[in-house]
């Protein structure tokens, strides 16, 4: 499995967000949580990466349970993409390329022709580069979060409506690359082509998972 909740259970200020849920999500699959906002989708996705941390159950990646110890080992093999993402530098090419000033993955440093490439692929210019992170819009932003995920060969994506601003070109470009590949993919959505493209729905109300049959 590369994504395995068993028996979670999540409180926040009091609330029970998540009660006793158990998912599990094998190699390649393409999942989407749908459900009333507040319900704790987002919460969900958070807790995968070691953000929130859990009142009971466990979670497990690629094998490996996620405690204190195990979370950047976790966080090497996910990309989280949210609504707004955080670039983390005044310029895109700075925030593009920062991973890659990390010694962890400067074997992975890309050449110009391969950044190039992938912006275009996302329907970008490679004329972002030179810009501001603060003067581009939240649609560019989720698209150059996603670029950088590519290229540093994540192999599992955690999505939080990440078409909600995309024109519908752009949106067809993103679900392409990230349907039409072996990404494991748990998303957040309520786009309905979203919704329709993914292998597996799981509704979240009442604090539980619940898997639509009817799902693809």
């Amino acid at each position: 499995m590369k994504i395995e909740l068993s028996n979670v259970t999540l409180n926040i200020q009091q609330q029970c967000l998540i009660n006793g849920a158990t998912l599990r999500i094998g190699a390649g699959e393409k999942v989407v949580l749908r459900g009333p906002s507040g319900c704790g989708k987002s919460s969900l996705l958070k807790c995968i990466i070691g953000a929130l941390p859990l009142d009971s159950g466990t979670i497990r990646v690629d094998d490996t349970e996620l405690s204190a110890e195990t979370t950047a080992l976790i966080r090497k093999s996910i990309a989280f993409i949210g609504q707004e993402p955080v670039l983390g530098a005044d310029r895109v090419r700075d925030a593009l390329l920062l991973p890659f000033t990390y010694k962890a993955h400067r074997h992975l440093q890309p050449d110009e022709q391969t950044v190039t490439k992938y912006l275009k692929t996302l329907h970008l210019s490679s004329d972002i580069l030179d810009k501001p992170c603060a003067r581009i819009s939240g649609g560019e932003k989720q698209r150059i979060a996603i670029a950088r995920a590519l290229l540093l060969d994540k192999t599992i994506f955690l999505t939080d409506e990440i078409t909600s601003a995309l024109d519908p070109e752009s949106k067809a470009a993103v679900m392409q690359e990230l349907f039409e590949s072996d990404i494991t993919l748990l998303s957040v959505s309520h786009d309905s082509d979203w919704i329709e493209r993914c292998s597996r729905v799981i509704t979240m109300k009442d604090a539980q998972l619940k898997e639509e049959t009817d799902a693809g």
